[in-house]
């Protein structure tokens, strides 16, 4: 299920989706903002252009807003039901947890797009 081969494996060890050797990012998470989303041009290992057509990556958008959706229903699920916290807190702890996680979701958003449109090739 998450060996080599399966799109599970590319998207969580942020790797090429045509090989899965390359790195898709050129750098590993970091607290810089110019650095979270920066990718390598091509693959190192199989020369895959990720860039593949100007404004690729805007339909990552789509994803991006699903995977924040997502993150603000169940953080705010856990605070009002395990802690018991007002809306007022619950939407504090929503906003500290999508500044925390917004590098993730953004990296995350990205590695599933091009994932949807290339096929792994051995």
């Amino acid at each position: 299920m998450f060996g080599k081969g399966s799109k599970l494996y590319s998207i969580f060890k942020s790797k090429c989706p045509q090989c899965h050797e390359g790195d898709f990012f050129k750098y590993r998470i970091s607290i810089n903002p110019k650095k979270i989303t920066k990718l390598h041009d091509k693959c190192p290992n199989c020369d895959l252009k990720y860039m593949m057509e100007p404004s690729f990556f805007f339909g990552a958008m789509y994803i991006n807003y699903g995977i924040a959706v997502a993150l603000f229903v169940s953080v705010f699920i856990i605070a009002k039901l395990f802690f018991g916290l007002s809306i007022l807190q619950s939407f504090i702890a929503i906003l500290i947890v999508s500044f925390l996680l917004t590098p993730f979701s953004l990296r995350l958003s990205r590695i599933i797009w091009i994932n949807l449109f290339v096929k792994y090739k051995r």
